[in-house]
């Protein structure tokens, strides 16, 4: 039974946030900020401060969307005009579900792939591919059978073992404090301009974000009344995410910017710091590296099944005309076993062969679309009647959501650009 919130308790509620912040940061987000941190140092520490503060305005958005309207994300966008199957699908919805089935297909093979590298690090008796595979059905099978509190227990022992490896790593390779608080000056380093914007608006999670208000529910938050728990929620979350990328560029720019050693890009980046680390360190300091890089992969595997998979049964709900019914909507609905399903099985064609490139092309357009599509139904939404008029945006919430949805689109054009053959 849910308690009912008060000035005393608030602190003992968090929980969603923490699932957002453990979903959202994934290997690729640390090896992107180690990067930045090795290749200019502390100058960039503005950018991932300024990403924080955004990320927490979107999240923010969507919480206050969902508490104060009583409505998912995708009723949301299912009332922004238009549709199909007597209005049961418009623009955004099917936006969405190419999306969502897309993104699900590859995200599920990088996913896999991701939680596998440190294992098959730290046990060799079986090589990536089986790794990914097992972890791939470990998370399947835990939704399954999973309710939300188990899921909300075992993402927040996740985030506790990534703190302990991050903030640990940061504290070990010694931070200098003066050239630290010089990188919260704006400053652009040379060839930085774009790599900048990555990072602003590159650490924290993507489609995850919308997932957040469908977590809200699962927790039992319903109604305004929950929007002072829901904020500090929010918050707690995202300061603990701005503290994980500070400890990484921490570590990018003590460890490896004044040695100036490079590392790869994407997840494998992880596997060459464990080198340095267990170089530098011994192997002690490289088990526990590893042991918070298979947390921070397994979290975002976890999240992704379960909220994902949430939203897809939302999306189907509305689609077969049943979006009244709670157990169409639910985590032991068909379709979220479905979606589920196809976040595990299929994907693990992908481990085998290289990616088509039809897929990745539609991949990477159809993600680099989904955060300023976010982004810019939230400004929609939040200031019209759809919105209860004490609940929508006021100017401070529209510049952030404003400026996220710029930022976005910048970054969306410089996504799809990468796509076109040179």
């Amino acid at each position: 039974m849910t308690q009912t919130p008060t000035p005393r308790n608030r602190w003992s509620l968090i929980g969603p946030g923490i699932v957002v912040a453990a979903t959202g940061v994934g290997a690729g987000d640390l090896v992107a900020t180690l990067i930045a941190g090795s290749r200019f140092g502390y100058a960039l520490l503005w950018a991932a401060v300024i990403g924080t503060v955004l990320k927490i305005a979107l999240a923010e958005a969507v919480g206050r969307w969902t508490l104060s309207s009583e409505r998912t994300m995708f009723e949301g966008w299912s009332s922004l005009g238009g549709g199909w199957l007597d209005g049961r699908l418009n623009w955004a919805g099917l936006y969405f579900g190419v999306y969502v089935v897309v993104w699900g297909f590859v995200y599920g093979a990088a996913a896999m792939t991701s939680t596998a590298l440190p294992l098959a690090a730290l046990f060799p008796v079986l090589d990536l591919k089986a790794w990914g595979m097992l972890s791939g059905v470990a998370g399947l099978i835990f939704v399954w059978f999973g309710g939300y509190g188990l899921f909300e227990k075992v993402m927040t022992a996740c985030v506790g073992v990534m703190f302990v490896t991050v903030v640990g790593l940061a504290g070990i390779v010694t931070p200098n404090l003066p050239e630290l608080l010089t990188g919260l000056w704006p400053s652009l380093p040379e060839g930085a301009a774009f790599y900048t914007l990555g990072l602003i608006g590159g650490v924290g999670g993507t489609i995850t974000m919308a997932a957040y208000g469908y977590w809200l529910n699962a927790k039992g938050w319903k109604g305004p009344g929950w929007m002072a728990v829901m904020r500090l929620d929010n918050r707690v979350a995202y300061v603990v995410t701005g503290v994980f990328v500070v400890a990484m560029l921490i570590v990018g720019a003590e460890l490896l910017y004044s040695a100036g050693i490079a590392l790869q890009g994407g997840d494998r980046g992880l596997l060459d710091l464990d080198q340095v680390l267990r170089e530098r360190f011994g192997r002690p300091i490289s088990i526990l590296f590893l042991v918070g890089f298979w947390a921070t992969s397994f979290s975002s595997l976890l999240g992704v099944w379960q909220g994902v998979s949430l939203m897809f049964a939302d999306f189907t709900a509305h689609v077969r005309g049943r979006s009244d019914d709670p157990k169409a909507r639910g985590d032991k609905s068909r379709a979220f076993r479905v979606y589920a399903l196809w976040l595990t099985f299929p994907p693990m064609l992908l481990l085998f062969m290289d990616r088509p490139f039809g897929l990745i092309v539609a991949y990477g357009v159809l993600g680099s679309l989904f955060m300023p599509f976010l982004a810019g139904t939230l400004l929609w939404l939040l200031n019209s009647a759809r919105t209860p008029q004490k609940w929508r945006s006021g100017w401070l919430s529209n510049l952030m959501l404003g400026a996220a949805a710029l930022l976005f689109a910048v970054l969306a054009g410089k996504e799809l650009l990468g796509l076109i053959p040179s």
